[in-house]
């Protein structure tokens, strides 16, 4: 039985299209998107995911509105009212090869990671970089991962097949081998594209631990071959982790378009 998972930007729009006042390294938000006047809270969301059937989420960081010890408090328990597993907190910012700002990056890191644990999640994601693969870089970036992994005891620290350090699988393999046990993967089905996606998903998808299960959507419609192409990558390597959806389509009903999505969740893990 799959896991019925999703993250919260899939939910970007229901959530009021928020990001909170604290998720820009360096100070401010994401954006200056501000809640929209019928938006569903965040504290009210865990309920609302058990109502449509959920088990488990993502929550993106700026989709925090705090971070005070209160808050996080109430968050937590209202994950548990609802039996609502908490998968990852997604960390979106701070850049770990940066030339001038990676110890700042670090430090910002590390102290949303803290949250994570606060809020008792299981895993944390971070971008691994955003520059250009390298060695050196490579390097570099294995070595913060580390430092904060070791830091960090409580959650399990992953990254993703995201952004311009891993823009294939010879550098997240090269990255997770650096790492060793200590990081672990986040595979992302949509991040890739091109002749070569579905050869370089299948030779990281024996490393994920968890998914981000995107799928592109063109005219209200899914891609339902290349999402399930994807998919059965992930079900041939083994794959038991969540499958936590990813909709950004254009339709603003979230709701039923992750409903869509799951359908062919199913049809391919059954």
């Amino acid at each position: 039985m799959v896991t019925r998972a999703v993250s919260t930007w899939s939910l970007h729009r229901t959530l009021g299209r928020f990001t909170g006042p604290d998720s820009k390294f360096g100070g401010g938000s994401v954006s200056d998107a501000v809640p929209a006047p019928d938006a569903l809270p965040l504290l009210a969301l865990p309920a609302e995911l058990k109502r449509h059937g959920y088990e488990t989420v993502q929550i993106c960081h700026f989709h925090l509105p705090s971070r005070s010890p209160t808050y996080l408090g109430e968050l937590r328990a209202a994950l548990d009212e609802s039996d609502i597993v908490l998968d990852a907190i997604l960390i979106d910012d701070g850049d770990l090869t940066s030339a001038t700002a990676a110890d700042g990056a670090e430090a910002w890191i590390g102290e949303w990671l803290d949250t994570a644990t606060a809020l008792g999640a299981r895993r944390a994601r971070v971008c691994a970089g955003r520059s250009t693969p390298t060695a050196g870089r490579l390097r570099q970036s294995a070595d913060r991962l580390g430092r904060l992994a070791a830091s960090h005891p409580e959650v399990r620290m992953v990254t993703e097949d995201w952004m311009e350090l891993l823009p294939d699988a010879d550098s997240v393999l090269t990255l997770l081998a650096a790492t060793g046990d200590t990081i672990g993967l986040m595979i992302d089905l949509g991040n890739w594209s091109g002749p070569g996606k579905y050869g370089e998903l299948a030779r990281i998808a024996p490393f994920a631990e968890t998914c981000h299960a995107k799928c592109r959507f063109a005219g209200g419609d899914p891609d339902r071959e290349d999402f399930s192409a994807s998919l059965q990558i992930l079900k041939d390597a083994g794959y038991d982790g969540p499958l936590a959806l990813i909709y950004d389509g254009d339709d603003d009903d979230e709701w039923t378009a992750l409903d869509t999505e799951f359908e062919i969740v199913r049809s391919v893990f059954g």
